[in-house]
């Protein structure tokens, strides 16, 4: 990876930051995306600590905010020529209902629209920069995820989370069909059940369910190894359009296979992120 240029957002903690370590000692420079400013700093000189040498480049966003998203997108082109991996790693799950600036289901507006929109607003440099490689960090949640189910009546933590994590798999898929020829592949995955503090949002049951089961969940070192597998492996060089675990594709859900209702869903987050209709 010497030479090349890597983008990990949510990289302040778990798998984020080992994936984020992972590249630098593989001898890519890697720009790391937090919320905080302190803790996103920490994390950039936690890896250079580790890793001697490493160019580690910090940058701070509220991803659930399209504005900061935007913000974000314009530094990492300002302060780079190049963009080689793209890794869309933050999420979290929320015990309640809340809406974003945006007027949008903030687990809708982290785990979905975040991925789509700051792709979208770097994929002219990931052109310019192909092959490249776009990594999305979806779960196994998306299998029981179902379109629409966001409503401030009966929400559920399990249903807004699972349901974003389909339109990750859904927005991969429809993604790479728009990529082929252009040297960029855009592939989603499951790190497996980490223990990370992805949940920090959350009380109650879940909340309680997670602090129990974390003890036996795996390492986010582990958890890393697909979404490096992905940015860094030569065997998916030019493979596109899968989702993956354990470094293998796998199948996913009727409804993430649902050609149309990738395109729906398409169609659908372009309107939210305020994207002309006109885009491909």
């Amino acid at each position: 990876m010497t030479g090349t240029v890597c983008l990990v957002t949510g990289a302040t903690s778990g798998i984020g930051h080992e994936t984020a370590l992972g590249l630098a000692r593989a001898g890519a420079r890697v720009g790391i995306v937090g919320r905080d400013r302190a803790r996103t700093d920490r994390s950039a000189q936690a890896i250079r600590a580790d890793v001697p040498g490493a160019v580690v480049d910090a940058f701070v966003a509220d991803l659930s905010s399209q504005a900061q998203v935007r913000h974000l997108a314009a530094e990492v082109r300002s302060a780079y020529d190049r963009l080689d991996v793209l890794v869309n790693n933050a999420g979290a799950i929320f015990d309640s209902h809340a809406v974003t600036e945006d007027g949008i289901e903030r687990t809708w507006a982290l785990d979905h629209l975040a991925y789509m929109l700051l792709t979208l607003e770097l994929l002219d440099l990931l052109k310019a920069s192909a092959p490249a490689r776009i990594v999305s960090v979806a779960s196994m949640a998306h299998k029981r995820g179902r379109i629409g189910t966001d409503s401030a009546t009966g929400y559920s933590a399990i249903k807004a989370y699972s349901q974003a994590k389909l339109g990750n798999v859904l927005f991969t898929a429809a993604l790479a069909r728009r990529l082929a020829g252009s040297g960029v592949t855009a592939n989603s995955l499951h790190p497996g059940v980490v223990a990370t503090g992805f949940a920090g949002g959350t009380g109650g049951w879940f909340g309680l369910a997670w602090k129990v089961i974390r003890p036996f969940l795996i390492a986010p070192s582990d958890g890393a190894a697909t979404s490096l597998h992905l940015a860094t492996s030569p065997d998916v060089e030019g493979v596109s359009g899968l989702y993956f675990a354990r470094c293998r594709p796998v199948p996913v859900s009727a409804a993430a296979r649902d050609e149309a209702l990738q395109e729906r869903v398409w169609a659908s987050s372009l309107r939210q992120i305020g994207e002309p209709g006109s885009l491909p």
